[in-house]
């Protein structure tokens, strides 16, 4: 047994880097009856959805003439017209009104999900402490402006001085109807990605294995049922081939288990599994050290599983869902895994280690493999930033998609477009088979360059049983990004939580 820190020890290493565990709050969503009296004194932000056709409903007009018609020049002139849908300008100080800014969103009542939400997220990314009030009129898709506003409303600020957003934002949705917006439901969602980004942005000295194990521990409170399962059970379980990533760190490796049990007893589970690789040094294979920093974000997959089971949760879900995560960090030490070894897995299938930074899909197998044998899902999922190679492929616009199962992926594949989240399958083949083969084992864990997404997912597929339908998706360039997009700032996307809690609801029973 090779020598590793207490949990105690690596436990009060992170408490004494970090302080007090914080979490990022979503926006407080409210709706209230349009009451156009109080328009006048509303503080904070004032958002009100202006349709291209540039007619103005009762909020509007008031509000224009509050402004002695600051907002008919606006609407009538050609920035207006320029403007494109989904998208705001903000009149600052606005003549009349007591809020900060006056921000006019350009989208029509019929705005697709997409429109809509890029319309909240135009709001969201202006709101500060103060808050504010969103006026809707006839917009029909208010719960897609809404998860807009939330989601692109987060701010990473854990480990920023005072002054740093911090505290959750009261936000209005002032509506001739507002029971019908699903608040609820939005903020379900919302702090489901906001789980998931907090834990890719956190840095890897304060997201340790066992601070991140305690994380998803404290998902019981919403009736998640959590096991951790420590080196000394992986061990008796004989998943040497996820131990053998952690052997270097002083970190110890874990497995967590997160059941959802929301639909009929018996009814099989959908299985998420997620790699959780707390930072990558690329071990003995060494990363180079220029963008190592980036590493923190190698546990995207397991981030993703987390979010989802949150958002399932809170959402009461009335279906059966287990998540399973491998924790590990992978460390370059005098323990440390060296290529040419041979590990066995849980399967019992032997890999030789070509590249101790192909780890990912050391860590997934055994997880696979464990999942189907312990819990007899009817079908899996699995997520991990696991290849630079799909990045190539796909750029940062859409993960790779890959799967043993035409109407399962199809399936994912529609979920992933309704939620907006981009996704493009890629081939399986048995050629691929070939680059994988080993001389002295069953096979290696890497392919060599060419094709390496296709044979890292290869080597997967390799540990997912003939009759259970399957879909790896390797989210390296969609996790983390350098530059924001419509829904969330540069950092932690969350990308895949909306989609497949959008799944899960779409299976059939």
């Amino acid at each position: 047994m090779l020598w590793k820190a207490p949990d105690a020890l690596v436990t009060n290493r992170a408490t004494h880097i970090r302080g007090e565990t914080n979490m990022t709050l979503t926006p407080r969503l409210t709706a209230s009856q349009l009451d156009l009296d109080q328009i006048a004194t509303m503080t904070g932000r004032l958002a009100i959805v202006i349709p291209p056709s540039r007619q103005l409903g009762q909020a509007a007009r008031r509000i224009n003439r509050l402004t002695k018609g600051a907002l008919t020049r606006f609407v009538e002139s050609d920035a207006f017209e320029k403007l494109e849908t989904g998208k705001a300008r903000e009149l600052a100080y606005p003549t009349g009104l007591a809020c900060t800014g006056l921000l006019v969103v350009k989208l029509g009542n019929q705005a697709s999900v997409e429109d809509a939400r890029k319309g909240g997220a135009e709001i969201g990314k202006v709101l500060d402490e103060t808050g504010g009030t969103v006026i809707p009129g006839t917009l029909k898709r208010v719960d897609d402006l809404a998860l807009g506003v939330s989601l692109r409303a987060y701010a990473f600020c854990d480990h920023k001085g005072a002054g740093a957003k911090q505290a959750a934002m009261d936000v209005t949705f002032a509506m001739t109807k507002p029971e019908t917006l699903d608040i609820a439901s939005v903020d379900a969602r919302a702090q489901g990605v906001y789980f998931t980004r907090d834990l890719v942005s956190e840095p890897a000295n304060v997201l340790t294995t066992t601070e991140f194990a305690a994380r998803l521990s404290a998902l019981s409170d919403l009736g998640v049922k959590v096991e951790v399962l420590e080196e000394a059970d992986l061990e008796k379980l004989g998943m040497r081939a996820l131990l053998c990533v952690g052997q270097g760190s002083v970190s110890p490796s874990k497995v967590v288990v997160m059941q959802w049990n929301g639909g009929a007893k018996g009814d099989a589970p959908l299985a998420l599994v997620g790699k959780g690789v707390v930072f990558d040094t690329g071990g003995i294979s060494i990363k180079p050290a220029a963008g190592m920093e980036d590493m923190t974000m190698d546990m995207g997959g397991a981030g993703v599983v987390s979010g989802v089971m949150k958002t399932l949760a809170l959402r009461k879900a009335n279906k059966n869902v287990i998540g399973l995560v491998g924790l590990v960090e992978n460390m370059p030490d005098g323990n440390a895994i060296r290529p040419g070894d041979v590990v066995r897995s849980m399967k019992g299938d032997t890999v030789e280690i070509i590249n101790t930074d192909a780890e990912g899909r050391l860590v997934l197998c055994d997880v696979l493999w464990y999942a189907q044998e312990k819990f007899k899902p009817r079908a899996i999922v699995d997520l991990a930033t696991l290849t630079g190679a799909i990045i190539i492929g796909l750029g940062h616009d859409n993960a790779g998609v890959f799967s043993n199962d035409d109407a399962f992926c199809n399936a994912f594949l529609k979920s992933a477009k309704a939620e907006g989240e981009g996704a493009w399958r890629m081939p399986l083949g048995e050629s691929y088979d070939k680059q994988l083969k080993s001389d002295i084992a069953d096979m290696k864990n890497v392919g060599g360059r060419p094709a390496g997404s296709i044979t890292a997912a290869q080597f997967l597929q390799r540990f997912v049983k003939d009759d259970m339908p399957w879909i790896h998706l390797d989210i390296a360039g969609v996790a983390s990004v350098k530059s924001e997009t419509a829904l969330a700032p540069k950092g932690a996307t969350g990308w895949g939580v909306l989609a497949l809690d959008r799944l899960v609801d779409d299976l059939a029973v």
